[in-house]
């Protein structure tokens, strides 16, 4: 798996550990054994978005678990592909939010370009088997780059969206850095107490931190 310049020491560190090793020995027998592997690139955030880069981070729960949905990059979808409904409802509330338009397509790479990380808590699944690869030693991982994100580097946001991202807040300084807490945008809990997705806020809450700390918004 090709790492990025920048995560490079942690993610060899990882792969080094027995969590690491263990995930890679699981990966490889579940493909030997057939199974359907998302995305192609699990490690796509830290391509795109250098540690001495973040800004924001949005955390989610697993990738797209359907052909051609998952592209290394949480709740995003390559131009070309449908929008899931996450995505469609993450659009919603953008819409709700600060009256933007739809946006032409579902790639969210434009977010990321921004310093925005766009990781899930475990970075692979199987097809049509949501959570398949939880608790496989991913989480060990995105354990070590929110740590890594909570120490250095300037101030931040994390958009902790779902049960198991707002697991990761204990791993947060909250007196550097501004938590955003919410439901999963998925359709079953979107909606749903205690802290519904949709109506949150949490696009013009964050433009509204950034300027506060003199740093630029976001272009969502």
């Amino acid at each position: 798996m090709q790492d990025a310049k920048g995560w490079a020491d942690l993610t060899a560190e990882f792969w080094s550990s027995t969590e690491g090793g263990a995930l890679k020995s699981f990966l490889e027998a579940r493909r030997a054994q057939g199974a359907v592997i998302y995305p192609p690139e699990p490690l796509r955030a830290l391509q795109l978005t250098p540690p001495e880069q973040v800004r924001v981070v949005v955390l989610g729960q697993d990738p797209y678990h359907g052909p051609g949905q998952a592209e290394g990059l949480a709740f995003s979808v390559a131009p070309g592909v449908k929008p899931p409904p996450s995505l469609r409802n993450i659009f919603q509330e953008l819409q709700r939010d600060l009256g933007l338009p739809l946006p032409p397509d579902g790639s969210l790479v434009r977010w990321a370009k921004q310093g925005v990380l766009l990781l899930n808590t475990c970075l692979t699944v199987e097809d049509d088997q949501p959570t398949s690869h939880a608790q496989r030693g991913w989480e060990k991982l995105t354990d070590r780059l929110i740590q890594r994100c909570s120490a250095a580097g300037q101030p931040k946001v994390f958009l902790l969206w779902g049960a198991h991202a707002q697991k990761k807040a204990a791993l947060i300084d909250r007196q550097r850095h501004r938590l955003l807490l919410a439901n999963h945008p998925s359709p079953l809990s979107a909606r749903r107490g205690p802290l519904p997705f949709i109506g949150c806020g949490h696009f013009s809450q964050t433009n509204a931190w950034l300027a506060g700390q003199g740093f630029p918004a976001i272009s969502w």
